[in-house]
């Protein structure tokens, strides 16, 4: 009797988490979550006509993304009828260690966000030391209450990114975007890999830089990171004015064929 009931615990605890991944599936629910980092409104129009489950917005890529106007957020979020809607919360590019000034900069910049109907917002915040900063984290997510947060690729910049985990972990965040502190994803799969295994289902890993449809199989096979950031953007010419050259934005079709890879 008494092994049977060992088995019967055991056997139970399978079942569950079997379970559920069968459910899923018989369910048709999405094993993926595709986030396109979004340089304004019609990229973000592209991602959502290309099948993205959301975006990130953000002004200024070129410095790694700031926090975009106020008319660009309203807009979007009045156009996305049925892609989440995140906004990156960056007062300036460099580095991110920030002073008081701009912390209340940013819980003004996560209001504007919540008043607006923004779905999550994303920051980071690290020490002069590379660690994350947990009081200045703690002031922005009690600022972004009920909102998804997102901890953004300030985590590349950690000095132990297991420790940073955890603390990001407990601090109470949703996902952490990352290359696994590489130039790209696909170069930071060795340590992206050991990250998705230490988070044990406590945290999502977003895998983001350098992900296109050339890599992105390989980057999940190789991970098991289930969630990624792309850009999938691409030169297109100016309607106005061809002599100022022509303007990056996401296409759909570029969407398409990267999610495709995961999802044909």
């Amino acid at each position: 009797m008494k092994n049977r009931a060992i088995y019967f615990i055991l056997h139970s605890d399978f079942t569950i988490f079997v379970g559920k991944s069968s459910q899923q599936d018989m369910n048709g629910e999405k094993d993926f979550q595709f986030e396109i980092c979004a340089n304004g409104v019609e990229s973000c129009l592209a991602a959502q006509e290309g099948g993205a489950d959301r975006v990130e917005l953000c002004a200024a890529i070129p410095e790694g993304g700031t926090t975009p106007s106020f008319g660009e957020i309203r807009q979007a979020r009045s156009l996305l009828t049925h892609t989440r809607l995140h906004v990156i919360i960056r007062p300036r590019g460099g580095n991110f260690v920030y002073s008081a000034a701009e912390l209340e900069r940013m819980e003004a910049d996560i209001e504007m966000c919540r008043q607006l109907g923004a779905d999550g917002v994303v920051f980071g915040c690290l020490t002069p030391e590379g660690e994350v900063d947990r009081a200045a984290c703690q002031r922005l997510i009690t600022a972004a209450q009920g909102m998804s947060v997102t901890f953004h690729r300030a985590f590349d910049r950690v000095k132990n990114p297991f420790a940073a985990m955890e603390d990001i972990i407990s601090l109470g965040f949703n996902r952490i975007l990352t290359s696994g502190q590489q130039p790209t994803a696909e170069r930071g799969i060795p340590l992206l890999r050991e990250l998705q295994e230490r988070a044990l289902g406590r945290i999502t890993l977003l895998a983001g830089s350098g992900v296109n449809e050339s890599n992105i199989a390989r980057i999940q096979r190789e991970t098991g990171i289930r969630e990624f950031h792309f850009s999938a953007r691409e030169a297109v010419p100016a309607d106005s004015d061809p002599m100022f050259g022509d303007i990056a934005r996401t296409t759909a079709e570029r969407v398409r064929n990267t999610i495709k890879q995961l999802k044909p």
